[in-house]
């Protein structure tokens, strides 16, 4: 149970606030948006997958997803959010970090909706997005930053966990000896890694 899945468990129940019923739209379904996926389902809400990989995607649906929305350069995700939930998501996770995910994700929000930012940004943009400025304050929008979790708040999370609410273990996309770290960190920045990858022989 790495640091992506506490910081998502965090962001939506701590910082969200999420509550049973409302739309989760997970923009990008890395292991932040993956986990965030599960927890929210596990919290009773109604997660969207978006990205543009089709193995994600399908990931995400195993995972609890209510539907799933293929992102790419023409599509536009935050419409067909809104029109999937009938007006916008109660909330929205950035869980990569750049331009295309973070402002279709506030984008895709209704009316006094909760943005959770938990990707953060590359060098490229340096700690800058641009953000949807007047659709934020037209929509009465709630922008939140999560980074990992106070200890405080792990008896609620492994208590799920314990339950079986919660499996991070389905999380998992495969396992590597102690001399593939280096080529896994590597592959992360092209984000076309599946889940996590766990580091199990040393």
């Amino acid at each position: 149970m790495g640091c992506r899945f506490m910081t998502a468990f965090h962001g939506l129940t701590d910082r969200a606030r999420v509550q049973p019923g409302e739309w989760v739209a997970v923009f990008g379904c890395g292991g932040i948006g993956l986990s965030a996926i599960e927890i929210a389902r596990a919290l009773g809400a109604r997660p969207i997958g978006i990205d543009i990989g089709d193995e994600k995607l399908a990931l995400a649906r195993t995972l609890g997803a209510e539907m799933v929305i293929k992102a790419g350069p023409v599509a536009d995700a935050a419409a067909a959010v809104r029109e999937a939930t009938g007006g916008g998501a109660q909330i929205s996770v950035d869980a990569l970090g750049i331009a295309a995910t973070c402002r279709p994700a506030i984008e895709s929000l209704a009316k006094r909706g909760r943005h959770v930012q938990i990707g953060m940004t590359n060098a490229e943009d340096a700690g800058s997005l641009s953000l949807p400025v007047d659709l934020i304050i037209d929509r009465e929008i709630v922008v939140a930053g999560s980074k990992g979790m106070p200890p405080a708040d792990y008896p609620a999370m492994l208590d799920m966990v314990a339950d079986g609410r919660l499996d991070p273990g389905r999380l998992v996309g495969r396992t590597v000896p102690l001399e593939e770290a280096g080529a896994v960190l590597a592959a992360m920045d092209r984000f076309d890694t599946l889940g996590f990858t766990v580091i199990d022989r040393y």
